[in-house]
């Protein structure tokens, strides 16, 4: 995994630890001007670097957008505000070194004599009192030093960060990383190796075919329990309208009928 100067891996590296303690992700730190080679030249496999990049040949996923700062000595007018604008800059010489990773249509400021070659040489040259240099955030934070600050400038061109690969080279493993860098679980599907899909989509098949059956076969046998039930009440409602049709009423248990005399009931008879 190749990385350009300013971006921190480090969560993204943990986690790629953490679900693939067998496969060691290695990272190597390029220029930003190096960054695609290293993919053309098969150098790396993937690449966190700053956009743009060649759509053409690479896949790009853009994972966030840098805040864009202006470097400046210590006792420099800039130090005195939080957020200055390009106006505030305007009659300052700002300085645009060659490895530049924003976009601009025209530079602010006024021009140096000869642009730095690398970002490191124009932090150099701000803290000698030659100009200022705007870069992304993380950026200033790499090349902090104690003589040295800055403050957020707007109405600027900011970096975008983004995770770059060969586009014909979409591998399983870069599949897995894509997956963390966005953020999704273990338990994802996307982002997974074929096998593990073709293992969790079988399982997901076949709970929801079970699932399917339990809820056909329940409303049958609900339909199947509750039918003789309600024949029975049927028939014993019939009954009681017959016996109340022919006069009749329910018998008392374990005697006869009130009213009626046998020869072993009731009192004995007196002798004469």
């Amino acid at each position: 995994m190749a990385y350009v100067p300013g971006v921190t891996p480090g969560k993204w590296v943990r986690i790629w630890n953490e679900r693939h303690p067998d496969v060691p992700l290695v990272l190597t730190q390029v220029t930003a001007a190096d960054a695609e080679a290293a993919l053309r030249e098969h150098g790396a496999d993937a690449a966190l670097l700053r956009l743009p990049v060649d759509r053409t040949t690479f896949s790009a996923i853009p994972l966030y957008t840098e805040t864009s700062v202006v470097v400046c000595p210590k006792d420099h007018l800039v130090a005195a505000a939080n957020e200055v604008t390009v106006d505030d800059i305007a009659d300052d010489i700002v300085l645009h070194p060659l490895d530049d990773t924003l976009d601009w249509e025209r530079p602010p400021g006024q021009p140096a004599f000869e642009r730095p070659a690398t970002t490191a040489d124009a932090i150099e040259l701000v803290a000698a009192g030659i100009g200022l240099l705007i870069v992304p955030q993380s950026l200033a934070r790499l090349h902090h030093r104690k003589d040295l600050t800055y403050r957020t400038i707007t109405d600027t061109p900011q970096s975008q960060v983004a995770l770059s690969w060969p586009e014909e080279a979409t591998t399983d493993l870069v599949e897995d990383f894509i997956g963390i860098v966005r953020g999704r679980t273990v338990n994802s599907s996307r982002g997974r190796r074929p096998d593990e899909k073709a293992s969790k989509t079988s399982k997901e098949a076949k709970e929801a075919k079970e699932a399917k059956a339990d809820r056909a076969a329940q409303p049958k046998g609900r339909q199947q329990k509750q039918q003789p039930r309600q024949g029975q009440k049927q028939g014993q409602k019939a009954a009681g309208q017959k016996r109340q049709a022919t006069g009749g009423g329910p018998r008392r248990s374990g005697g006869a009928p009130k009213g009626s005399r046998s020869g072993g009931s009731g009192k004995p008879r007196r002798g004469r």
